[in-house]
């Protein structure tokens, strides 16, 4: 049985080509859907907040690192079925001792492009059902990663999160899986540009 999306009166073509979305947008009547949906997915922060914390917790005892939320679920941007995505910093020259203490408990998922001089590591594990992504970046890095993720928890706004978040689900539920890839990655390339944002093929319907 076809699940149907969800109406819309938003112009997603518009949106996405755009690479934003703002209250202006709405009509008053989708911005309440929107803003009811965002509460339903805020249901599952005390859960996420407890598995975060164990991941955290797990993270730094193997690498002596402590870990950052740099996901969608640290920016409440979240759906339902997200994933948790975590990041610490690494001197590059310890490179081979990380992959070996994380590589009893993790999955090695590949080396990706950060900047054009630089690149992360990313392991995945899986905790109480939910998966982990973890990201290894260069200190330097991390650093920028850190000012841009403390720059979206000052700058953007209650309504900006709700409308962001609200797009996020009308594409993924109507099968735009390209765009949704893409527009997951809008927020932070809005305020880290100088980071390579290319989007990861999904894993599952989540994050």
């Amino acid at each position: 049985m076809t699940t149907q999306p969800p109406f819309t009166e938003l112009d997603l073509n518009a949106i996405t080509e755009r690479r934003w979305v703002d209250r202006g947008d709405f009509t008053d009547a989708e911005f309440d859907r929107a803003r009811a949906f965002y509460g339903q997915m805020r249901v599952h922060d005390d859960r996420l907040e407890q598995v975060r914390a164990d991941a955290a917790a797990m993270i730094s005892e193997w690498t002596g690192h402590k870990p950052r939320d740099v996901g969608s679920f640290g920016t409440r941007l979240n759906l339902e079925t997200s994933d948790l995505d975590l990041g610490i910093g690494y001197p590059v020259e310890d490179r081979d001792r990380l992959r070996a203490v994380l590589a009893p408990h993790t999955t090695f998922l590949g080396e990706r492009q950060t900047r054009y001089s630089t690149s992360r590591l990313v392991f995945s594990f899986t905790l109480d059902g939910i998966d982990i992504d973890l990201s290894a970046l260069e200190v330097e890095d991390f650093a920028v990663a850190c000012r841009m993720l403390d720059q979206i928890d000052v700058t953007m706004t209650p309504d900006e999160r709700i409308a962001h978040t609200w797009v996020k689900h009308l594409l993924r539920s109507s099968g735009r899986t390209e765009e949704y890839a893409t527009w997951k990655l809008t927020t932070y390339a809005r305020f880290c540009p100088e980071f390579n944002w290319v989007p990861i093929p999904e894993k599952t319907a989540g994050t």
